[in-house]
């Protein structure tokens, strides 16, 4: 009822020929942008809600849920107040640039919540500098088909695998040839069911290697 009478107010305005309020040649509101600006804050909001809140929290994490809303609402204001300087694709892929050069620059941010984070950026782009020859169905599809993919992968394709990070002391198990004697090991001492695992670093003075290993969650006592 309220967006409905937000609606109608604008149309009133507009029918009456008023097209803003203006204090000393300065413009203090232009309805026509504040109902664009208002609107496709709403939509992005909405947007960023089924992906933080119903695909990327759902998984169990919520460390950046306040970093994705505050970045992502915040970036696509600043995209839409300065669609008229004509920086637009030149301006979006600068944004990618400094939020990349940011993250070498703090603490490590996992792959797979960086992406998410490159995912909020484009997003708050699309929607922001989405120009008139861009229909709302468009951009309905256009979000949609993000939020679909990511549901996907989210949802089939990775949620069931883990990993954790080992300390592994059997230097001579780290040879080619000992991978399946390896691999054994790994599943009687951890009780997982590994798939596979990476060498993030080995120390041969302390005789020890630093493992990522990747497990079938599906594989789980709790899963089944």
């Amino acid at each position: 009822m309220i967006l409905l009478d937000i609606l109608q107010n604008l149309e009133e305005v507009q029918d009456a020929g008023i097209e803003g309020v203006k204090f000393y040649n300065m413009n203090l509101i232009d309805f026509r942008d504040f109902g664009k600006l208002f609107f496709r804050l709403l939509f992005n909001v909405g947007v960023l809600y089924v992906l933080i809140n119903l695909i990327y929290g759902k998984s169990g994490r919520r460390e950046f849920i306040f970093t994705y809303y505050a970045l992502g609402t915040a970036i696509f204001l600043m995209c839409f107040l300065l669609e008229d300087v004509k920086l637009e694709l030149g301006f979006a892929l600068g944004l990618f640039a400094v939020f990349g050069i940011l993250k070498y620059r703090t603490d490590p941010i996992p792959i797979r919540e960086m992406t998410y984070l490159f995912v909020v950026i484009g997003i708050a782009v699309l929607n922001a500098l989405a120009n008139k020859k861009v229909s709302v169905a468009e951009l309905i599809l256009t979000n949609g088909a993000i939020l679909f993919c990511v549901f996907l992968l989210e949802k089939f394709l990775i949620k069931c695998e883990g990993h954790i990070d080992l300390i592994y002391e059997k230097i001579e198990n780290i040879k080619v040839e000992s991978k399946d004697v390896l691999l054994e090991d790994l599943e009687k001492r951890t009780g997982l069911k590994v798939k596979r695992f990476d060498f993030v670093k080995i120390d041969f003075l302390k005789d020890i290697a630093y493992l990522r290993v990747y497990y079938d969650k599906t594989a789980l006592p709790s899963n089944n």
